[in-house]
């Protein structure tokens, strides 16, 4: 099955470390330009805050990474964060942690505890999705079919997106592109041949993560 997992809708975290403020935002991305222009976002948003340390994963096979530590000491921030992302198994995620100092040196260690909860939060308050890859069908049936077609939909937890109801009934749902053979199968046999089954589109599918 070709998919992915990334957010839909970003979020934001934030905790405390011995006075010093640590707020992670979370950003889908598809691209650095706008992994930037987020940053840039942030930095006017939060202009008296220390730094502003961020990572990003965009693509896959292989997937663009990058990371800062923002004027903190080496590995301390930047990795923290971009090893969350990678924990999670995201991709096209841009995550962006700013710091106010409270005045309290943490050590390298306690910046990266630090750095690490406050991404790992910002994902916590993120929707985590998966993609899928594969394509919207028109079922068309008869009302004498349509029982059926529902049970073998719902026995293969098939997201069905619409249905319409004329002189005929018409299912549209996502199957993902490993499925679809199989449940053409199992609807043409459920059906004695008399369903029609076409192709609509080639889609991304997202499905909310637990």
């Amino acid at each position: 099955m070709s998919c992915y997992h990334t957010v839909s809708v970003g979020g934001k975290g934030e905790i405390i470390e011995k006075k010093s403020r640590f707020i992670a935002e979370v950003y889908p991305v598809s691209d650095d330009d706008e992994a930037f222009a987020h940053l840039e976002e942030v930095k006017k948003r939060y202009w008296d805050a220390r730094h502003h340390c961020w990572a990003y994963v965009i693509g896959q096979n292989p997937a663009s990474e990058r990371m800062s530590d923002d004027g903190e000491p080496a590995g301390t921030a930047g990795k923290p964060i971009l090893e969350v992302i990678r924990g999670r198994g995201l991709t096209n995620v841009f995550v962006v942690v700013t710091r106010y100092f409270g005045g309290t040196l943490l050590g390298t260690g306690g910046l990266v505890r630090a750095y690490t909860a406050a991404a790992a939060e910002g994902i916590a308050q993120s929707t985590v999705v998966t993609k899928i890859y594969g394509y919207k069908l028109k079922i068309t049936t008869d009302y004498t079919g349509l029982g059926k077609i529902q049970y073998i939909l719902g026995k293969r937890g098939i997201h069905v997106l619409d249905t319409v109801y004329t002189d005929r009934v018409r299912i549209f749902a996502f199957v993902s592109g490993d499925e679809e053979a199989a449940l053409k199968k199992d609807i043409m046999e459920g059906t004695n041949g008399q369903a029609m089954l076409e192709r609509v589109e080639e889609c991304w599918h997202s499905e909310e993560s637990s």
